[in-house]
């Protein structure tokens, strides 16, 4: 197996809160001027990933992940854990939840459950976000649900580019207006929408709403997950670890001049939010731009960057069990 990144073309999903900044902000050939999703590393079918060149070109992540566990460590999963996404909210988002993986496996055949994390990358001055809801018991979120009492339920919160919210299964949550963010999620397309503003689809009709099995899964009282971000500074750049949790560990690799890495997790998956420079590995150089998705396959351990740029990158975890950070090799060589 060649130790080289393995690059993907991103798919796009269109939405009726959609808009254009995926092709403003990263040049991408998008549909329409309502698109709201881009599937940047996927081998969910609902929208699985192609390589785009090398060795693989033409194959699915879905299909890679079947016939070359190899390239990802063997990692002790029947289908890739892990969906990267970056959604364009022009129009606010419905509140919606997710469920978990038992809830999920049981009801939604065989799915994952959704656990996932958002990473600001633009939003307008004044942009919110719906984040949690006040209701103390099931019996007031259903009532409060039932009258329509939605802006005492909600809680609404401001945000700004570079913030970062981790967002477990069973939380109440919506984008909202303006807002362009990095998503890192298990592999999962089950959403159950709670209150959609009445809005009707291209036919005229009513979006469908979930409400039996949203009431089931939310947790309640809500509880916010407080993300404590980890600063590393090294030689030529920094990492920041933002969450390492169940599911997942996402960093943001911030790189000034030249930043030496070493992986040690099974494979990571990476997104170039801004800048370009260039990815070197024993096998070669590969060039890096802005809306660039990659992934670094289990042997490649280490690598260098090179250039003015950030990504955002991930891997996944065992459910309940630790895993060594990659700013634990990182520390190891920064000059600190």
């Amino acid at each position: 197996m060649k130790k080289a990144p393995i690059f993907l073309a991103p798919l796009f999903q269109e939405r009726i809160w959609g808009g254009s900044e995926l092709k403003k902000q990263y040049g991408y050939n998008i549909p329409s001027a309502q698109t709201g999703e881009c599937w940047a590393i996927s081998a969910h079918p609902n929208g699985p990933s192609v390589v785009r060149e090398g060795d693989y070109t033409g194959k699915t992540l879905g299909e890679l992940w079947d016939e070359h566990p190899e390239i990802f460590g063997h990692f002790d999963s029947q289908k890739f854990p892990l969906l990267t996404k970056i959604l364009d909210a022009n129009e606010d988002l419905s509140i919606q939840v997710h469920p978990n993986d038992e809830y999920a496996n049981e009801f939604e055949n065989g799915e994952f459950g959704k656990t996932e994390c958002w990473y600001i990358l633009d939003c307008d001055k004044d942009a919110t976000m719906i984040f949690g809801h006040r209701a103390q018991n099931k019996e007031e979120f259903i009532n409060m649900i039932d009258g329509g009492h939605w802006n005492d339920l909600l809680q609404r919160v401001k945000i700004n580019p570079g913030d970062f919210f981790y967002v477990p299964s069973g939380t109440i949550h919506a984008l909202c207006k303006g807002t362009l963010v990095l998503e890192t999620q298990q592999s999962s397309d089950t959403t159950y929408r709670v209150y959609d503003y009445d809005r009707r689809d291209g036919n005229g009709n009513l979006r469908e709403l979930h409400l039996e099995k949203a009431i089931e899964v939310t947790t309640v009282p809500h509880i916010t997950s407080k993300v404590e971000p980890a600063l590393i500074k090294m030689s030529g750049g920094s990492i920041v670890t933002f969450v390492e949790e169940d599911y997942f560990t996402v960093y943001k690799w911030d790189v000034q001049t030249e930043m030496e890495l070493m992986q040690d997790a099974h494979f990571l998956l990476a997104s170039v939010i801004e800048g370009q420079g260039t990815l070197c590995t024993e096998e070669g150089e590969y060039a890096l731009q802005k809306g660039d998705h990659f992934i670094l396959p289990h042997d490649l351990y280490s690598f260098k960057i090179k250039g003015t740029l950030q990504l955002i990158s991930s891997h996944p975890n065992y459910k309940g069990s630790q895993h060594r950070k990659m700013e634990s090799t990182a520390r190891q060589m920064a000059n600190i």
